[in-house]
């Protein structure tokens, strides 16, 4: 091994990812695939390379903290209003849905009633990684299809986001008052303190040092990691916080500048919590999932197209429409595994159930690429007539 775990544990995640990645484009298979393989291949249940637990733990939570800072920065009020107008009735109707059949299907196969809800809601999301990575841009920025499907999938993040929060504050423990008191006082003081300022403090030494981008980039993990401590100090999650730190700045101008810079951040971020996704992926456990998790993404993927499709043709929309716009999210989420994660990080489920959610997860991300590059323009379609860039 390496002088250095920590240099080495990133040269083989990074070297490993790139072999796999350039694999999956010949391929045509999603790169969130390579990332949970790479995983899978060098954690404990695989070659061992990687086998340290706890690293693995850091570099997810690490991961999770700046992407959920990140999706902040998205969360721009005059977007969601108009999101909420277009697609609210489809977007929460299908995602009740999705956890009732998830929910039951979970119930079938004996797992407890708060093993059952999460694994329910877990189901209830699409992938936003698949569902925009696979739009070609004419379709994404012109078209209905482009429209519809980002409005679905920011409902879907909203919601995803209130569960995180839910999760992540203690609410789901069951273990008296106080807790959830703690997260009721504590939050809104959060909230209000990193609103004040920003708006007193942080936003105006961005004004002034805007030329300075390497000051704006400092800042901006400043600020995440800065709120993320507070809030873990106060009782919350850094995961709450780096939420927090992000909307509260997501209304300034300044906003887009930063998400786009931070971008490539985040595409590492993602690199590292998908592969610690994999790396924790028990492979022992295989067996014992196999069949619920067979069964549950049989349903999610055939379930999934027929409900949009149902839902968006009482909306009036086209049939073809509602059709692609199902396929293309037919999937379930990255947010699935991240709440399974968390749930499990939180002892409010067992690591079968959450085993269940990642292998559900890995198969419909599989397929559903499949069917939608076989069938649908995607930049990195199969044939030649649906390559759409």
């Amino acid at each position: 091994m390496g002088s250095d775990p920590f240099v080495y544990s990133f040269f083989l995640i990074f070297v490993c990812s790139g072999v796999l990645a350039t694999i999956a484009l010949y391929t045509r298979q999603p790169f969130i695939i390579t990332y949970i393989v790479t995983g899978m291949l060098l954690g404990p249940s695989g070659f061992a390379f990687i086998d340290n637990p706890q690293l693995i733990s850091s570099i997810a939570k690490f991961g999770i903290i700046f992407l959920l800072f990140l999706l902040g920065l998205d969360m721009q009020p005059s977007k969601l209003l108009n999101t909420l107008k277009s697609s609210l009735t489809v977007g929460i109707g299908s995602s009740l849905i999705f956890l009732s059949i998830g929910f039951a299907i979970a119930a079938l196969f004996a797992y407890t009633l708060t093993e059952t809800l999460i694994i329910g809601i877990a189901m209830m999301f699409s992938s936003t990684i698949i569902g925009i990575k696979l739009l070609p841009t004419t379709v994404l920025h012109h078209r209905r299809t482009g429209e519809l499907i980002i409005s679905l999938l920011l409902i879907q993040d909203l919601i995803a986001i209130i569960v995180l929060l839910v999760i992540t504050g203690g609410f789901l423990e069951f273990t008296g008052a106080s807790k959830v008191a703690l997260v009721l006082i504590n939050l809104p003081l959060l909230i209000g303190g990193a609103w004040l300022f920003v708006k007193y403090v942080l936003l105006k030494l961005l004004e002034k040092f805007d030329a300075f981008h390497e000051y704006i980039f400092l800042i901006a993990i400043a600020w995440c990691l800065g709120l993320a401590e507070i809030s873990e100090f106060a009782g919350l999650s850094m995961e709450i916080g780096a939420f927090v730190a992000g909307i509260t700045i997501a209304t300034s101008p300044i906003s887009l500048y930063i998400a786009d810079h931070l971008k490539p951040l985040r595409d590492f971020f993602l690199v590292l919590f998908f592969f610690s996704i994999g790396a924790g992926f028990n492979m022992d456990m295989l067996t014992e999932v196999a069949v619920p998790a067979i069964v549950m993404a049989a349903a999610m993927l055939a379930l999934k197209p027929v409900v949009f499709r149902f839902l968006l043709r009482r909306m009036s929309e086209n049939r073809e429409l509602g059709w692609e716009t199902g396929f293309r999210l037919g999937q379930i989420s990255e947010f699935s595994l991240l709440i399974a994660f968390i749930a499990t990080a939180e002892h409010l489920i067992s690591q079968e159930a959450s085993h269940l959610i990642q292998a559900t997860a890995i198969l419909t991300f599989l397929i559903s690429s499949y069917i939608v590059v076989f069938r649908y323009p995607t930049p990195i379609a199969a044939n030649d007539k649906l390559r759409r860039d």
